[in-house]
């Protein structure tokens, strides 16, 4: 490992996929959390199923699964993950105006979703 003490670089600072095959395979979940912050008129239509895009928050909860899923695909140095469940959680928060979305990832592997979680509330 480099002296910077970065798991992804080995002694000579050259970026690397870290080997996770000598750890036991365990049930491991991430939570991650964001806020959406939008006009207060935005968050009234939604709330009160007037929103010209249709479900607003069915398509936003469908992307951010699928984001999860594709993690390794858009983070380098990333492991690919049979991730064994998705949450995603949309409650609104009209005194910002906008939305509170939380994301909770699991998987049995021999490595975490801290990636996956981010990465599924980021595009939510």
């Amino acid at each position: 490992m480099a002296s910077s003490g970065l798991t992804h670089l080995d002694s000579t600072g050259t970026a690397h996929m870290v080997d996770v095959s000598h750890k036991n395979i365990s049930s491991r979940t991430a939570v991650a959390e964001g806020f959406v912050l939008m006009n207060p008129q935005t968050l009234e239509a939604i709330l009160n199923g007037n929103a010209s895009k249709g479900d607003v928050l069915g398509t936003a909860r469908i992307a951010g699964i699928m984001a999860a899923k594709k993690t390794s695909d858009i983070i380098p140095l990333c492991h690919p993950l049979m991730i064994t469940k998705v949450s995603i959680d949309i409650d609104p928060e009209p005194d910002l105006p906008g939305y509170r979305v939380v994301a909770t990832v699991h998987v049995n592997g021999q490595t975490g979703v801290e990636m996956e979680a981010l990465t599924a509330v980021t595009a939510t």
